[in-house]
């Protein structure tokens, strides 16, 4: 069974890459897979872990989130997916911090 039949969410056609995005979510990103990375430990050794790294060709946003142009991530009420077989979270306390410019 797949993610999609267990959440009850749709599966939409992405427009460049061949795997479907979330349908219900305001926001998706279509990539594609830049590199392939195999973790090391400090010692250099290998460990069977993964990173993977992948360029953004497409961006699907609702323009109702985009102020200014700039997205505003707080009205997503985006949900993050964890690490653990269930494990899901919510956004909580928002706070702006100034950045030094580039």
């Amino acid at each position: 069974m797949s993610e999609f039949e267990l959440s009850g969410l749709t599966a939409t056609p992405s427009s460049i890459v061949s795997v479907p995005r979330v349908g219900e979510t305001p926001v998706a990103f279509e990539c594609k897979v830049s590199q392939i990375v195999q973790l090391k430990r400090a010692d250099q050794a290998l460990v069977p872990s993964w990173l993977i790294l992948g360029e953004v060709v497409a961006a699907h946003i609702a323009e109702h989130l985009l102020k200014n142009g700039i997205y505003d991530t707080a009205a997503a009420e985006p949900i993050l997916r964890g690490g653990g077989p269930a494990d899901y979270f919510e956004l909580g306390n928002l706070f702006k911090m100034a950045r030094p410019p580039a």
